[in-house]
């Protein structure tokens, strides 16, 4: 069976198994502020995921993953349609994320209704990337 619920202290193992990228600082503001997620299969954690406010007013989704061996199961369909909801319930009339062109998330999300909506390239020395897509949703 499938719950999600917000993330919590506990769940900090967990999500560093998972999320390389998010300082501690962060994880601490996102369980106080209820800006993530955590996904669980039968009692057990399989994905997460994780916001913010873009321009400190739309929903922007950061960060999704779920675990390797449980892809192609519907968990991160899930988690999108979850956080929708959350945001819909909120208030808030659009969500937006983003993926680097290179990467295969940006058909994942096309499919839940994200239409490209801009992008940027970084390439200054020690943080370059491929370009960046911004992707958006009405809600």
């Amino acid at each position: 069976m499938i719950e999600i619920k917000y993330v919590e202290e506990k769940d900090r193992e967990f999500w560093y198994s998972l999320d390389k990228h998010l300082s501690e600082s962060e994880f601490i503001k996102k369980v106080r502020d209820k800006q993530g997620y955590v996904l669980f299969d039968d009692n057990n954690p399989v994905g997460i995921l994780r916001f913010n406010l873009f321009w400190d007013n739309t929903p922007f989704c950061t960060m999704l993953f779920v675990d390797n061996t449980k892809h192609k199961k519907g968990y991160g369909r899930a988690l999108m349609r979850y956080w929708e909801e959350d945001m819909q319930k909120q208030g808030y009339g659009m969500v937006m994320t983003s993926t680097q062109v290179d990467e295969e998330a940006q058909h994942f999300y096309r499919k839940l209704g994200y239409k490209d909506c801009g992008g940027f390239i970084l390439d200054i020395p020690g943080f370059e990337q491929p370009m960046e897509m911004f992707m958006s949703k009405g809600l």
